[in-house]
């Protein structure tokens, strides 16, 4: 986490500066600061205009009952678009509007989810070359006996119906 805190406060302005001062000295001071103002502004108007479609769409398929994830990244990057797009300089500005690109985005949303399943599948120890569809226990998961005893008598089903009272308390 430290160097990435580094590589952020320290590293990244530093870099900002020195790329500011040499455009500044190739095209002058204000050709330059109006540049880093009008890429705000249009970075702040195209993160806009993308996050709004990426609330439409998310809203679409929750509607639906669909997990979307693609738009939860997407959101997630074009967040950080705006961010590197408001904060003033050349190279923050490439990176914010490279991830306005919806070719560049996707890139890195197959990328994160490729990650992420990595990610679940080292947590829960699942390995999918060992994958079964299917009950493979030979009884219950929960039935209340020790692991080392042999299994009992599986138990039959009488449905899906789970009966019981409750009462609420406030």
């Amino acid at each position: 986490m430290f160097p990435i805190l580094f590589l952020m406060f320290v590293l990244i302005p530093i870099i900002e500066i020195t790329v500011l001062i040499q455009v500044g000295t190739v095209i002058g001071t204000w050709p330059t600061v109006a540049i880093v103002v009008l890429t705000a502004w249009l970075g702040a108007k195209f993160v806009r205009q993308q996050g709004l479609t990426t609330l439409r769409n998310l809203q679409e398929k929750s509607a639906r009952g669909e997990i979307p994830s693609n738009e939860i990244i997407t959101g997630f990057l074009l967040l950080l678009s705006g961010v590197f797009l408001v904060t003033p300089g050349f190279v923050t500005d490439a990176f914010g509007l490279s991830l306005l690109i919806p070719s560049v985005r996707n890139g890195f949303i197959k990328k994160v989810q490729s990650h992420i399943h990595l990610q679940a599948a080292a947590q829960s120890g699942f390995h999918s070359a060992h994958f079964q569809q299917g009950n493979t226990y030979e009884h219950e998961p929960f039935d209340q006996q020790p692991f080392d005893q042999a299994p009992q008598q599986p138990r039959q089903h009488l449905g899906d119906t789970i009966e019981g009272e409750y009462e609420r308390k406030e």
